[in-house]
């Protein structure tokens, strides 16, 4: 039997075929779980649409995780496909392109309010919304990176986003538990992906990952995707609240600034 058979998962924030998000969904669903999808706006839909036509009966709903009515919106669709879900990807985060750029010194707080808001709160509010439907416990994942905890040059108000991102983990974790919920985030190596393209200098940070990386290689999408399904299923049943590395080891070293 398969890891996920018979389990049903919801994944946020998958936008397009490089997206880590869709990576833990090709790896959930290669072991058995039926999964469900959002799209932010039209814009995205059809990026979905495309991937999921390959998983059978995998469906997506509109939802912006900034709008809670959308939120609302998004797992009330969800509850009229299925009873109950036992997992959910948090894969999302944001900040403005302009804050990415220069000193954090800078950062306006406009553009910190929308980091921390689109980057962290909304695990807070998926979740809140979520768990009428996790009824039977299950597990939570989120996407973090090194910049939460060590100055990563460029990463400015995104690191700040990522501390908070942690720190939430941990609170979920504490308050899920008796729920039988676990709440896990995976720190991914740099990858090159939609969103990070934001991020100046991504291409650098990831050939510098893959010179000096224990491993020697750049993180992998695929990689993610297996530590995700081994969080999401029976077999991380023990590990809730932790930060796991899924970076080659490179988190292991000092120095981390030279990256730039």
């Amino acid at each position: 039997m398969s890891l996920l058979t018979g389990k049903t998962g919801l994944i946020i924030g998958v936008a397009n075929k490089h997206s880590i998000a869709w990576a833990i969904a090709q790896s959930a669903a290669g072991q058995g779980a039926k999964l469900f999808f959002n799209y932010q706006g039209e814009r995205l839909r059809e990026n979905v649409e495309e991937l999921i036509a390959t998983m059978p009966g995998a469906k997506a709903f509109p939802c912006d995780v900034g709008d809670d009515t959308q939120i609302a919106a998004l797992m009330q669709s969800v509850g009229q496909e299925t009873p109950k879900i036992d997992f959910l990807v948090h894969s999302v985060a944001f900040a403005p392109r302009e804050e990415l750029i220069g000193q954090f010194v800078n950062t306006t707080r406009q553009g910190f309010a929308t980091a921390l808001d689109v980057s962290a709160y909304s695990l807070v509010a998926v979740t809140k919304a979520a768990l009428p439907l996790m009824t039977d416990g299950g597990s939570i994942v989120t996407l973090t990176y090194l910049g939460a905890e060590r100055v990563v040059p460029h990463y400015n108000v995104m690191g700040v986003a990522k501390a908070a991102l942690e720190a939430t983990v941990r609170y979920l974790a504490n308050d899920l538990g008796p729920k039988n919920i676990r709440v896990n985030a995976i720190s991914a190596g740099p990858i090159r992906t939609l969103a990070a393209r934001g991020v100046s200098g991504i291409s650098k940070m990831v050939d510098h990952h893959r010179e000096f990386a224990p491993l020697r290689r750049a993180t992998e999408q695929g990689e993610v995707g297996d530590t995700a399904l081994f969080l999401v299923s029976s077999l991380g049943r023990g590990i809730t609240g932790e930060v796991i590395y899924v970076d080659g080891g490179y988190n292991i070293l000092g120095s981390l600034a030279s990256a730039e």
